[in-house]
């Protein structure tokens, strides 16, 4: 008779194994679970698929009947956009010129243009709706071209612009002056930084200060000191937020190495606090505020405009809610918390998304106006989290510099910004702030549902997106009507409107009636035709099956 004490080894073996491994399988499952179910929040699938989709492009016949459309409507569509390349072909002569020339040596310009529509697109609207990406001045709220167009602007210079041009042209040139006697000396301080240190920790309700060059740099710095102090290796980001286009904090498509040390996860989800409170390896929280419009989604853009299923909404008092929830797991586990406010910065609250939402972080980013529109990055964080260095461990450091760190007109410039924020009369902009731009957001979505456009706007304080309500193909199409009515939009189109505060209702009228103009025109030219089978799955099963067809015609 065989001995039973091999088989029970075997079994108390099965068992030491199960009972080893059924933990990380339950920790793997929670944070699969705890991801967004869009590509936004599969960060390895979507270079995947990234990678398989095949490049395409429509004829001029298929160009504007891609959507099913009748002949008629297609002819419609093809007389209203020659007829509008006629009107860019005259009104933008220089500009277009200029663009043209720069671009063949700017690979910046090369990506732009080739991402303002959808890709299948691309081609017949660079050769035909090129404007130019050129201008030569600024005044108020509006743009001058190189043609002498003016445009009111919609840009908000990516985010710098909070306080209008001249406000920091102000800025500038009185920067310029102080830091005149001492010039572009770098490794030294000017004086002034001592101020601006003082006023950054004071509106931060933070200890410490570190200056850098932009924004990713400053988010870079922040996430290594979280690293190097907690000892934790991951850094969590949620699905869709921007953070900078380093590799860490961009681990999808864009980025040519998939980072192995970064969890991204859903915004607002009760799963990822969960993982957060299981987790041991996570070092650092990241929080981009600008996402409360459209949270576990991409920045939007209309390159990405294949249909009409783009949304956004912001509800303050959900998003503060989970926040605070945030901040209390962050708390438990030891794990730093940090906004990202390169972007929203001081757009929505002079103290920031802090001020604004009413939690407090461990480390705050800030940027883009801060240095009264010069380029910069700041890191403000708690004392135990900013050191470099250890007392105990002397070769054990957390290396951050930069040359032109601190540079004296950055920083002569940044206290110009600061004393004016700082100002009593200056700070009543921020009073009804957010009543003033709600009622302005309504106003233009009320005169567009009067008058029958299938677009509408959702936003956030200043901070705009265009949202589009019957199912179409060509809603991309509304920037260079847009363009053309004398509204200037960044290369992202209608994904993100931004407006300066120095906006007058006076100047808001005129930007409501030209936006009306504008999709009136789109309108009658054709471009939202549909009918009661066009709908956004179909259009996205459209879209497949021409991948497909293109796919195996390269076979």
């Amino acid at each position: 008779m065989d001995s039973p004490i091999p088989m029970l080894s075997l079994a108390a073996g099965a068992v030491a194994v199960t009972a080893a491994v059924a933990p990380k399988v339950k920790a793997r499952l929670a944070l699969s679970r705890a991801k967004h179910r869009s590509l936004a929040g599969h960060s390895k699938m979507s270079r995947r698929v990234a990678r398989l989709i095949p490049f395409y492009e429509f004829d001029i016949n298929d160009f504007f009947r891609s959507d099913g459309a009748p002949e008629e409507v297609a002819t419609r569509r093809q007389d209203g956009f020659f007829r509008l390349g006629t009107l860019y072909e005259e009104r933008f002569v220089k500009s277009r010129a200029a663009t043209r020339e720069a671009a063949a040596q700017i690979s910046d310009l090369q990506f732009t243009q080739a991402y303002r529509v959808p890709f299948q697109y691309s081609r017949l609207v660079r050769e035909h709706l090129g404007s130019g990406s050129f201008m030569q001045a600024s005044s108020g709220v509006t743009l001058t071209d190189l043609d002498g167009n003016t445009f009111y602007d919609l840009t908000g210079a990516y985010g710098v612009n909070i306080f209008g041009h001249d406000f920091y042209k102000e800025c500038i040139e009185i920067g310029e002056k102080r830091a005149h006697g001492l010039g572009p000396v770098l490794g030294f301080y000017h004086p002034v930084v001592a101020e601006n240190v003082r006023r950054l920790t004071e509106i931060s309700g933070l200890d410490e200060v570190s200056f850098h060059m932009s924004g990713t740099e400053a988010v870079m710095q922040a996430v290594r000191l979280a690293r190097y102090h907690t000892g934790r290796t991951h850094l969590v980001r949620f699905a869709g937020a921007y953070h900078g286009w380093w590799g860490d904090v961009q681990p999808g498509v864009g980025n040519p190495v998939s980072p192995h040390e970064t969890y991204t996860l859903a915004e607002m989800n009760e799963r990822t606090l969960h993982v957060l409170r299981t987790r041991r390896d996570i070092a650092c929280v990241l929080v981009n505020p600008l996402q409360a419009l459209h949270p576990n989604v991409n920045a939007p853009g209309d390159s990405a405009l294949v249909d009409s299923s783009r949304h956004a909404n912001f509800d303050r008092a959900a998003y503060t809610e989970w926040l605070k929830k945030l901040r209390e797991v962050c708390t438990e586990r030891g794990i730093v918390l940090i906004f990202d406010e390169v972007f929203v910065g001081f757009r929505i609250a002079p103290g920031g998304a802090q001020d604004y939402f009413g939690v407090r972080a461990d480390m705050v980013t800030y940027g883009k106006s801060l240095a009264g529109g010069l380029p910069i990055g700041v890191v403000c964080g708690k004392r135990e989290l900013m050191r470099r260095y250890r007392d105990d461990a002397p070769a054990d450091i957390c290396f951050a510099r930069g040359t032109f760190n601190s540079h004296p007109y950055v920083m002569t410039s940044m206290d110009e910004f600061l004393s004016r924020l700082a100002s009593p009369n200056f700070r009543a902009i921020y009073n009804g702030l957010d009543e003033v731009w709600d009622g302005r957001a309504k106003d233009l979505n009320d005169k567009l549902n009067a008058a029958g456009l299938p677009v509408r706007v959702a936003n956030l304080s200043s901070i705009w997106t265009v949202d589009y309500t019957e199912p179409s193909r060509y809603n991309w199409m509304l920037q260079y009507y847009l363009r053309a009515e004398g509204l200037a939009l960044s290369w992202v189109g209608t994904g993100r409107l931004v407006f300066s505060l120095n906006y007058t209702d006076a100047d808001f009228a005129e930007v409501t009636k030209r936006f009306v103009a504008a999709a009136t025109k789109m309108m009658q030219d054709g471009w939202w035709w549909h009918d009661a089978a066009l709908t956004n799955k179909r259009i996205r099963r459209q879209i497949l099956k021409e991948m497909l067809a293109q796919a195996f015609k390269r076979r």
